[in-house]
């Protein structure tokens, strides 16, 4: 799972599919996300996951309008293309992210 930063994200968007969990150290849903997400990651060929503190890159999540951690958007080619705010089982994961892969 790659790490992004307010440096980082855009250029990390622009191509492909890509999956980025806006998270914080703090918030105890986007612990239980963490391994979901990285067994996703390592399944999916076709799907970049990525993760961005939101503490520590404030610019980005003012930018992409975060109001609560976790959230998960979906970028494809650099644009949005579905988001989902909070933590959910892998099998849920997967139907929400299905329809848009």
């Amino acid at each position: 799972m790659r790490t992004l930063t307010d440096e980082t994200f855009t250029e990390a968007v622009r191509t492909g599919t890509v999956l980025v969990e806006f998270r914080a150290d703090w918030c105890g849903p986007c612990r239980m996300l963490e391994p979901v997400l990285a067994e996703i990651d390592r399944e999916r060929d076709d799907l970049v996951v990525a993760k961005l503190d939101t503490d520590a890159n404030p610019r980005t999540a003012r930018d992409q309008r975060i109001m609560s951690a976790p959230t998960l958007q979906l970028y494809r080619d650099g644009e949005l293309v579905a988001q989902t705010v909070g933590a959910r089982p892998k099998i849920q994961l997967m139907a929400w992210l299905e329809p848009h892969l």
